[in-house]
This record gives C-alpha cells, structure tokens and sequence, in this order.
C-alpha cells in the first residue's frame, strides 16, 4: 500500500488567477506547496462544463459514459423540465469506493451522496456549492456530531447575491469566511481521527467567491471599474487568503509521511454564459419562431446604448427582465413596471391575468415550480409546442432542443430537415455579435446527435450546445436576423471556465516540478495511484508523472 493521500479541492478556482496570486506572495501556503512540489494545468470539457466536472471526477468517466450531463432533464412528451439533481453513481461509483481494505474520510465533496462501498466516515452537504444532495452522513449521527461541534455552513444553499446589489454581494465575504474556519477546524478533527489512506475535502467557497466576487476583483469584467472604487479590498482575494491559511491549518495536522493533492477540476472567468444561455438564446429562438415579433429585452432597438446597469430598481433581478416584456397593453405595462415590489406581489395575479399573456410570469412560475424559475428560459414554456426550437434552462452553455415531429407530441420541425434545419440555426448563431465589442458570441455549436432518429439515452436533452465565446461578458447581443436583444443586467459576476490545474507534493515527488497538461479525467488514477489502491478498468484517465516532471522551474 502507499501512502495516504491527503486531496484538497477549490471548487472552480481558475489557475490562471491562483498562479498569478501565488507568484505575488498572496497565497503562501499553496506557493510553498508549489515548491516542493510538480504543479500542472488539467483540461477538461468545453462544454456542460458547469455540469459535470464534479460526476467527471467522482467516476473517473466522461459524460458519454455516465450519460449524465446536468442536474435538470427534458420530460419528453410533456414540454417540461424537472430536477435530478446529482448523478446516482449506480453504474460507475465514486473512484474512493474500494471496500475494507483501504480507510477513506470525504468530507463535503459537491454532489454525491455517502456510499455504502466506502469503508470509512463521509459527509455530504455540510457547505458545498449547490451540493444538489441532502445533508447527510455515514455514519449518520457524523454530521449531526460536528454541526454541534463546529457549527453549520452559514452559506449553504445561501451564498449567492445579484452582483448589482453590493451590500448583499459584500455580505458574502463574512458568510464564506466564517464557512472557511468552520470547515478547516472540521477537516483538522476528521483528519486526526484515524491514519486514513485517503482524506479528501473540497472547498466550495472559491466557487461561490468566483460567481459572486469576479467584478469586484479582476479588471476584465465591464462593471469593474464602476464597483471596484467602492470597496475597501479584494473580496476575491481575501477569500483565497483565508482558504490558503485553512489548507496550512490542515495541512499541519497531516501525517508526516502524507502525500497532497490540491486541485481544481475546472476554473472560473468573468461571465459569458450566464445571460446568453437563460436569456438571450431563448429569446432569440422566439424571434426565430414568431417572425416579427418580440417576447422580451426590446427597449433599446437601435442607436446607442445606454451603459451597462450597474443598480437595481427593485430588488431582485427576475423583475427587471420580466420588466421589459412586449405588450400590448399600457395598463399592464405601467403596473409592471411602476409598481412598488410588495405590492406587485399582491396584484400581480390581477395584473398578469389581464388580458392574454405567452410567457409566464416569473411570480406565478414560483408558485407552481421549484425548478429555476428565476431563469427565463422557463417563461418561455408555453409557447415551447408552437416553436420549431427551443431553449432549455441551463447552468453553463446553451442547449436547444428541436421540437421535432415524432420525438415530441406537437413536433413542428419535420425528421427529413433535421440536418438542415440544424445547419441553419447553427449558421444564424455564428451571425449573433456582441453589441459593444463586436465580438462573435458564439465559439462553437456541438451536435449531439447525428440524425433525428438517434435516441441514444446516454446523449444530452440538447440537439445543438452553443459554447459561447469566452472574451466578454456582454449585456446585448446583435442578430442580423432577429435584431438586437437588450441591454439586460448582469446577474452573476463570474461563470465557469473548462481548464483547473493540479499541485502535488510527496516524499517522491521532485521539487518544482512543471507537468505537461492533463486532463480532470487523470485525477481519480492519479490519486488511486499514490494510494497504491486498485485502478478500477472503467476509470478513463491516466495516471499523472508526478515522479518525472519535463521541467524543473526555479
């Protein structure tokens, strides 16, 4: 046997930004760390890549393989979308899931539940970023035990906030902070409980920090030189400070024989994905669909912009997309717009019911449906019968499922035109443009299925993912076919990026060492490896030459 491993994830740290802050002195314990140690950079999924690096590393597998591609499915036959939550790790089970033989303690890892094939302690849901588990433990009485002991995650299921409101967004610094001590006195007891073989922990608060912080810290977002001059420091920063004093906190406590692992499975950058995939595309098929017509985001058609929104009128953002709605109707339009947020509220089934409406309000959708209704691809479902294509609500990239005849129960788009069809719309979303830059929006359109009879279950609800380009966090985009959509407000500072990296150190591994680009697949055999516990066959990663590294830097 090896020996034990000590892994510590940053849920969605981008490496560009940990490299940089480590080369300034700001991260000293990741730096010591880098070192002694071999540091690489890991590749991952272009796309779904908000989706599934965390069921990529668990299983050690693909989504091609698992099948699982985003914790919201498409119920075909009904035009519907329902929550599934996290992968169910039946066909392929966590890569730590080894039996007697081998002592593991996992401690908040996103988005998996205890497993009965793990010999040893597992906690789930105690902090993790949309953990899209329950809290629970093995044994059962564990979590209980050390929320008594430690405290809950102050965060948890509430470490978000609309970036335009700053004191809700600053709020967050002293949520996650007290999150971070919380979970590296956890880790430090659970890790001294035992000689484990394998102790693997993952800080959900730089996810949490990148989505929430991204404006207030790094220049490449638009609103950064409104906000940036309003605060007293780097939230970004400071989060990773307090997390890089938990890991030597940790660390300390460590067997002295003990090799780590610190990693990220994917990164993070300013946000690209978010109002393209869940409001512009859907909007844009509209448009698509209904010639001439116009659903949302319309205030602005022609000349110059107005600059990006950096407040809010009310207080949550749903209300201002739902705010530029198209109608025909003055009354209704001057109580949606006008009318004090309480009391909205109260007249809004009055205000919304008169008269005809398409998309659903966002007030009734909450009533009826705990499944993102705050996103506008889902007001857009009544219509989703009449559309040859439509959005579905997404996380990361956008997916468009055709509304096809025989696949769905009114399909509009005939089975013969699948391929051109998909070619087409494909063009159309090559021609979208940012509105203030000019950059092209799109970056590429994957087709899951090479043709309309292809009912692969193993394949994605999407027909076409749109990854969108990675330059820009625009706020309006430009069609030559449906025109402009927006200005809209910024509602995440931050979004996925698909590259992480890797920094190990061990009693055999060479001091600063510089490994070739891997893969978030070559985790799971990498760490088996320094166990020397079996690689299981289905694992598709390779192990990493953490002993031979090409280059030693100074």
């Amino acid at each position: 046997m090896g020996k034990p491993v000590i892994a510590i994830g940053l849920d969605a740290a981008e490496p560009s930004v940990i490299e940089r802050w480590m080369a300034e002195g700001h991260l000293k314990t990741l730096n010591r760390l880098r070192k002694q140690g071999v540091y690489g950079r890991l590749k991952n999924f272009a796309a779904f890549s908000a989706e599934t690096p965390w069921t990529t590393f668990l299983t050690g597998c693909a989504p091609t393989t698992t099948g699982y591609w985003s914790p919201l499915r498409f119920q075909q036959g009904t035009y519907t979308v329902e929550s599934i939550a996290a992968y169910d790790f039946e066909a392929y089970p966590p890569f730590y899931a080894l039996g007697d033989p081998y002592r593991v303690a996992i401690f908040d890892v996103p988005q998996i539940l205890p497993s009965s094939r793990v010999n040893g302690l597992q906690v789930s849901a105690w902090g993790a970023h949309s953990p899209q588990v329950p809290s629970t433990s093995l044994p059962p009485e564990l979590f209980q035990e050390l929320v008594n002991a430690y405290g809950d995650h102050p965060g948890l299921h509430r470490d978000y906030a609309c970036c335009l409101d700053l004191p809700g967004t600053l709020k967050l610094q002293e949520v996650l902070k007290t999150g971070i001590a919380r979970r590296s006195a956890i880790c430090q007891d659970l890790l001294q409980r035992e000689p484990w073989d394998l102790f693997l922990t993952v800080f959900g608060e730089t996810h949490a920090a990148g989505h929430n912080f991204w404006h207030l810290s790094q220049p490449d977002h638009p609103l950064y030189q409104d906000f940036q001059p309003f605060i007293a420091n780097d939230p970004l920063l400071e989060t990773f400070k307090a997390i890089d004093t938990a890991i030597g906190q940790i660390l300390a406590k460590a067997p002295e024989n003990s090799q780590i692992i610190v990693f990220s499975t994917h990164g993070m950058g300013a946000n690209t994905m978010d109002l393209p995939s869940t409001t512009f595309l859907p909007e844009f098929l509209y448009r698509f669909a209904f010639p001439g017509q116009q659903a949302l985001l319309h205030q602005h058609p022609q000349g110059v912009l107005p600059a990006p929104a950096t407040r809010m009128q009310w207080n949550y953002w749903e209300r201002h997309i739902w705010n530029t709605k198209t109608d025909k109707s003055w009354l209704r339009k001057f109580f949606r717009q006008r009318t004090p947020t309480r009391l909205y509220r109260l007249l809004q089934p009055l205000i919304e019911g008169f008269g005809k409406t398409d998309l659903i309000p966002p007030l009734r959708l909450v009533q009826q449906t705990d499944v993102v209704p705050f996103q506008p691809a889902t007001w857009y479902a009544p219509l989703w019968p009449q559309m040859p294509a439509f959005a579905l609500p997404s996380f990361a990239e956008g997916y468009i499922r055709i509304n096809l005849q025989g696949r769905e129960p009114q399909g509009v788009a005939p089975p013969d035109d699948y391929d051109a069809f998909c070619a087409d719309l494909t063009q159309k979303l090559h021609n979208l443009r940012d509105a203030r830059s000019g950059v092209a929006m799109v970056k590429q359109v994957i087709q899951p299925r090479k043709s309309a009879d292809n009912s692969n279950l193993k394949l994605p609800d999407a027909d076409l993912v749109v990854v969108w380009q990675d330059e820009y966090a625009t706020d309006t985009v430009e069609s030559p076919d449906v025109g402009r959509i927006g200005p809209a407000s910024h509602l995440r500072a931050g979004s996925h990026r698909p590259e992480g990296f890797i920094l190990a150190v061990g009693q055999d591994i060479p001091n600063g060492g510089m490994l070739a680009d891997g893969h978030a697949l070559d985790l799971a055999p990498t760490i088996l490896s320094m166990m020397g516990a079996p690689i299981a066959e289905h694992l598709e990663g390779c192990i990493l030459p953490l002993q031979k590294p090409a280059v030693v830097v100074s």
